[in-house]
């Protein structure tokens, strides 16, 4: 899994992740809402997972990932939560996510986490 959308309203958050994982030779691609995700993914660029910002205004990950799914259900999808509470990590997977990480972003962690869901695929 090496083509990455980040999907953060925080462009520091992206500037941030893109700068790490490009070190480790992951190609960036990112949006700074999921509306604009959205258009990206149409456009079937081939990417081959998403690190989705579940709160965002407008248009939230939860909003975002349900209608994702319903157009790419094999498309990887990472939910990223800035406040870690009781439930964040259910309510993710239950919008569709495939994976979760909290902020800050472990970046071995989630190395790993691209790793297993690639092995799944």
């Amino acid at each position: 899994m090496k083509k990455l959308l980040i999907v953060d309203d925080d462009p520091r958050n992206i500037f941030a992740l893109t700068a790490v994982l490009r070190s480790r030779s992951f190609e960036i691609k990112s949006c700074t809402s999921a509306k604009e995700a959205l258009e990206v993914l149409n456009e079937k660029n081939g990417v081959d997972a998403v690190l989705m910002d579940m709160m965002m205004p407008e248009m939230d990950g939860y909003e975002a990932i349900p209608i994702i799914k319903s157009a790419q259900q094999d498309l990887p999808i990472i939910a990223v939560t800035a406040q870690a509470m009781k439930g964040d990590r259910e309510r993710c997977l239950d919008a569709g996510a495939d994976g979760y990480i909290s902020k800050p972003i472990d970046i071995d962690k989630l190395v790993s986490l691209l790793a297993e869901l690639n092995e799944n695929r």
